[in-house]
Formats: C-alpha cells, sequence, structure tokens
C-alpha cells in the first residue's frame, strides 16, 4: 500500500487494524498479508474521509530552531505553530487541536539554515517526500566563501560522494558573485554544507525556496500556512 502511494505503513496497519482495506474486493484484517503484484488495492470509505481531513502545513524557519525533536535546549520548528503565527492573508482553514495529532516533519532542514518546512498528518504526503524512491526536487539559495573552480562547479552537479555513496546528480549554478542555486533530488545530512566542503567552500547561509511545485514565496520567516487545496508537490 505505501509502495502505491496509498497511504503510509503507519496508515496501512490502522486501516487494516480497522478493517478499512480491501483486497480483490474481500476484505483484510490480517497485518502483513502478501498480495500478489496485480492485485487491486482499495479503501472503505472511512480511510478516504480520514486521509481528507489531514493537513499539511507550511513553515518559513528561522535559524535557531531543529526539524525533528529538541536538541541541546534548541527549540523544535514545531513549537512555531500556533494561532498568532499563522499566516492567512485569503482566509482560509485556522488552527485547531486536532491538526497537531500526528504531525511531523517531512524532512529535515538544518538548524543553521533557513526556508521552506513541510510538516504533515498526511502519509502520501511524506512518502513523497523522504520516501525511499523520493525525487522530488528541494531548491536552495547557498551563500559561500572561497574559490570555485570550473572542475568544482562541475563535481557540485555530479561526482562527489558523501559517506562512500554517489550522490545523486543535482543542479548547481552561479546566481552572482557569492550565491549559488542547488537543486538536488536528495536530502542527506548537511548534504549542500558538505559538497561545498568537498570543493572548496564555506556556507555562510542556506535557504530552502522551493518543494517539489510549491514555493516558499512571500511567507514571513517564523510564520506558517496550511498546504492550499489547489497545491501539490509533484
Amino acid at each position: 500500500m505505501a509502495a502505491r502511494g496509498i497511504c503510509s505503513r503507519r496508515e496501512a496497519d490502522e486501516y487494516i487494524e480497522r478493517g478499512w482495506v480491501f483486497v480483490n474486493g474481500e476484505r483484510v484484517k490480517e497485518l502483513g498479508r502478501r498480495t500478489e503484484p496485480d492485485a487491486k488495492i482499495t479503501l472503505a470509505p472511512e480511510a478516504a474521509k480520514l486521509q481528507g481531513t489531514r493537513m499539511t502545513i507550511l513553515l518559513h524557519k528561522p535559524i535557531g530552531f531543529v526539524s525533528g525533536q529538541p536538541e541541546d535546549d534548541y527549540p523544535p520548528a514545531a513549537s512555531l505553530i500556533t494561532q498568532s503565527s499563522q499566516y492567512r492573508p485569503d482566509g482560509g482553514p485556522e488552527l485547531k487541536p486536532a491538526h497537531f495529532h500526528g504531525l511531523a516533519p517531512a524532512g529535515r532542514l538544518d538548524i543553521d539554515s533557513t526556508g521552506l518546512l513541510v510538516l504533515t498528518q498526511d502519509g502520501r504526503v511524506a512518502r513523497q517526500l523522504i520516501g525511499e524512491d523520493s525525487t522530488v526536487e528541494k531548491e536552495y539559495l547557498v551563500r559561500v566563501e572561497g574559490e570555485l573552480s570550473a572542475e568544482g562547479l562541475a563535481l557540485l552537479n555530479h561526482g562527489l560522494e558523501l559517506d562512500g555513496k554517489e550522490l545523486r546528480p543535482a543542479k548547481v549554478e552561479w546566481l552572482n558573485e557569492d550565491q549559488l542555486r542547488f537543486v538536488l533530488r536528495e536530502g542527506r545530512k548537511r548534504q549542500i554544507r558538505r559538497m561545498c566542503e568537498l570543493v572548496g567552500l564555506k556556507v555562510t547561509g542556506l535557504k530552502r525556496i522551493r518543494i517539489g511545485r510549491v514555493v516558499l514565496g512571500d511567507l514571513p520567516q517564523g510564520q506558517w500556512r496550511f498546504l492550499r487545496e489547489d497545491e501539490s508537490f509533484e
């Protein structure tokens, strides 16, 4: 179910336990049941309705906040999700206690980086963004110090390794004399900073401005908004 993008693994277990999953029209209640690759898997209306209530939040994370659990007394980015920090220039739903249930970051953004961070209750969104086979683009503006040769720029685009594993091809180009634009299709820990170190650059500022087709836009730093119904990452 997760591989087909129907829901997350955690949600699949919940739906099966509730009797909301059908394989070729037969209700399934046993966790871990194997099916044929061409089997038709459908959800009960109750599951579809529940999925429709699960929200995704876009946060403009400032420096000094961690993406996940608190670390070394640094607060989690989720602590910024309050009624007073909601950005609602065009109206939209208001924040409710139910929106915090199961809300988790779909990806990371380093404590010393700013920009677009996604938090979601929807396992389908999480899989899109951080699943092992995810290829959703993430775009960054990166200020750097140091000299970068043409060979170094070519290596940033493709040819570097981190932790003994080759990186996927990236798109890296100069925007001005001290700022690079990175577009990645993966998210290794502190990837951009480590990539820059390998070619002799030091990152002095990093901001994520896009994930897939969703852009940071004019969302003020430290504020958040709900993903709109007309928006999608892919």
